[in-house]
């Protein structure tokens, strides 16, 4: 069955990035002049997703707005003969199409996915976080896509992470060491010394609709929370068919300030209007320290 709808849980508070993210989401951070969000939707797109859901929560709005046609702007962009400008926004109202269920209180990222559950019917999908950016070339998403055709199950996005942050990750334990593997146990931020494994999840997945009874059955966490990350290892604990895919790609971690601004330099760095210069100014600077 092929996958062509995404769901994309966007109902956290983003507090790592306060004060910025008091009256904004986080998800509307720009890396340069293009939100996040816009991002992992061109991602989506891209891998041949014609179906997006977005979970919000309260103080989202902007979100809704920046993918809905803005008759004012596009009229004033008109009048001033600004056709690129116009050519921009028109395009982000047609990427796809996008509808929004509400998460009224953030209860995790599993209560965000289950509130889709009616969009998404009987047919696996994909599912990306906000926090995580792959640039390489073929989207993270689209070798999810091309994995779960390979094994009809669920498949689970992965890097290779080194020692010292193996506390900071989920990390999946497989039968074998190849790209794509069988999962075999999840684990919630272990120690380095507790699992001889240094696959990293990272947000982006394809989940079959088992996904949901799994959720509704695996127990929320101590904090009240309901995790994807539960359910995939009920489905594991079970024997269903679960595989790790290690994604060919740099993978910038923007839920995180330090790899949001590597994310900013990098796609800076890239830009045909903003490169060169920016790559001077930064050469500069490196040489007055």
């Amino acid at each position: 069955m092929s996958i062509t709808t995404c769901v994309i849980p966007a109902a956290g508070f983003g507090t790592r990035f306060l004060p910025a993210t008091k009256a904004q989401p986080k998800e509307m951070l720009p890396i340069v002049d293009t939100p996040v969000i816009q991002y992992l939707v061109e991602e989506a797109v891209a891998s041949g997703i014609t179906d997006i859901v977005i979970v919000t929560g309260r103080g989202k709005r902007s979100i809704e707005d920046h993918f809905d046609h803005s008759f004012e702007l596009s009229h004033t962009l008109v009048e001033k003969g600004k056709t690129a400008e116009l050519a921009l926004v028109e395009r982000v109202s047609t990427l796809a199409n996008i509808a929004y269920v509400r998460q009224p209180i953030p209860r995790g990222d599993g209560d965000a996915i289950l509130r889709a559950r009616q969009f998404v019917g009987e047919s696996p999908f994909l599912v990306l976080f906000g926090d995580d950016l792959v640039r390489g070339a073929v989207p993270a998403a689209k070798q999810i896509i091309n994995a779960y055709e390979r094994t009809l199950g669920c498949v689970v996005a992965t890097e290779a992470i080194p020692d010292a942050k193996v506390h900071s990750y989920g990390i999946v334990e497989t039968q074998g060491s190849g790209t794509l593997a069988r999962v075999l146990r999840l684990l919630e931020k272990p120690k380095s010394t507790e699992t001889a494994s240094r696959r990293g999840v990272i947000g982006k997945y394809v989940v079959t609709p088992e996904i949901f009874d799994a959720l509704e059955s695996c127990g929320r966490s101590e904090g009240g929370e309901l995790r994807l990350a539960d359910a995939l290892a009920l489905l594991v604990k079970k024997e269903q068919n679960v595989h790790a895919l290690t994604i060919e790609g740099r993978r910038y971690d923007t839920g995180d300030k330090l790899g949001f601004l590597k994310a900013t330099v990098d796609f800076a760095l890239e830009r045909e209007d903003l490169g060169e210069e920016f790559r001077e100014f930064l050469c500069r600077r490196i040489a007055e320290w």
